[in-house]
């Protein structure tokens, strides 16, 4: 209500910029974060394999309990960041919110995992979401959803 109130003060103000709409993404709209293909399961350990769950459903994560990784597709240039940070036990090698750097970037990917009685060797990630940071950049954050698969 208070921000509601502000803007409209600034708006009737002489001289102040006309207030619109935030800037929204159209669909269909290219994003800095793309699909990092088909992968593979690890010949060891858990992997969480993550889709945009906006209309597209692209794979865009991949990320690997041990040594912890994930892999990303930004800017249209696939790489693999370490895992610098691991908050909350989310199960299977994986936080509730992971930290992963490389560069200029900070990826922090945040999952929901439910084991499931139907899935041996892995669970669901009903939901989550990956957020991008880059130096100089505008940040981006996408909800993701998946599965967690486990070998060995």
């Amino acid at each position: 209500m208070i921000a509601l109130l502000l803007a409209l003060v600034q708006a009737a103000a002489p001289g102040s910029p006309p207030v619109g709409p935030p800037a929204t993404i159209s669909p269909g709209a290219a994003l800095p974060l793309g699909p990092i293909g088909p992968q593979a399961l690890p010949a060891k350990g858990c992997a969480a394999f993550l889709w945009s769950a906006g209309g597209d459903r692209q794979l865009v994560a991949m990320a690997v309990a041990d040594p912890g990784m994930i892999r990303l597709a930004i800017g249209g240039k696939t790489g693999d960041y370490q895992r610098s940070a691991m908050a909350e036990q989310g199960g299977f090698g994986f936080g509730g919110s992971n930290e992963y750097r490389g560069g200029d970037v900070v990826a922090t990917l945040d999952l929901q995992i439910v084991t499931n009685a139907n899935l041996t060797n892995g669970a669901q990630v009903p939901a989550g979401t990956l957020r991008i940071d880059r130096t100089g950049q505008d940040t981006l954050v996408i909800p993701v959803a998946g599965l967690i698969g486990c070998r060995g």
